[in-house]
């Protein structure tokens, strides 16, 4: 009970809760003015999907389905069609975002690493239909994440 009194008395609980804020005021800050700053990403992130190209321009996705058979949340819809020359390649490359569970194993199935999770996470939208990703959208973000995305592949090769 003496104890208690002291502890009331001398504000032995203020002063060292001030202390504690005196000794954090003067460090550098820890939070990041995110907009504008950025934390990083790990290699393994799995964000918004892309679908890559070849040196040369053409398309990746080989029509395997592969990647449709195997997410769990039947989120891919892939329709093909052969050309000319025997090799098939795809008409028709839906993903439902909503869908997706982002699970990485359409990723892990494709054979020529055609269909990739890229490393952009902000990708709202106002409308359901915006999250309904065509083939056109998949191409342009492979495009656009290009540099990103074969640096991670390169980096990950030894554990494929």
């Amino acid at each position: 009970m003496i104890d208690k009194f002291a502890r009331s008395l001398l504000l032995t609980e203020l002063l060292s809760g001030m202390s504690l804020t005196l000794r954090y005021m003067f460090k550098r800050p820890v939070t990041i003015d995110y907009p504008y700053e950025k934390g990083p990403l790990s290699p393994r992130f799995r964000g918004e999907h892309a679908l890559r190209r070849y040196a040369n321009g053409e398309e990746r996705c080989i029509a395997c389905k592969l990647c449709e058979a195997i997410c769990p949340a039947q989120a891919i819809t892939i329709e093909a069609e052969v050309r000319d020359d025997g090799s098939r390649r795809t008409t028709r490359y839906d993903i439902d975002m909503t869908k997706c569970i982002y699970c990485g194993f359409c990723e892990e199935a494709c054979p020529v690493d055609a269909i990739v999770e890229g490393p952009n996470f902000e990708y709202a939208t106002e409308t359901h239909e915006e999250l309904l990703y065509n083939k056109n959208k998949l191409l342009a973000n492979g495009e656009r994440w290009e540099t990103e995305i074969a640096g991670r592949l390169a980096a990950d090769a030894p554990y494929r």
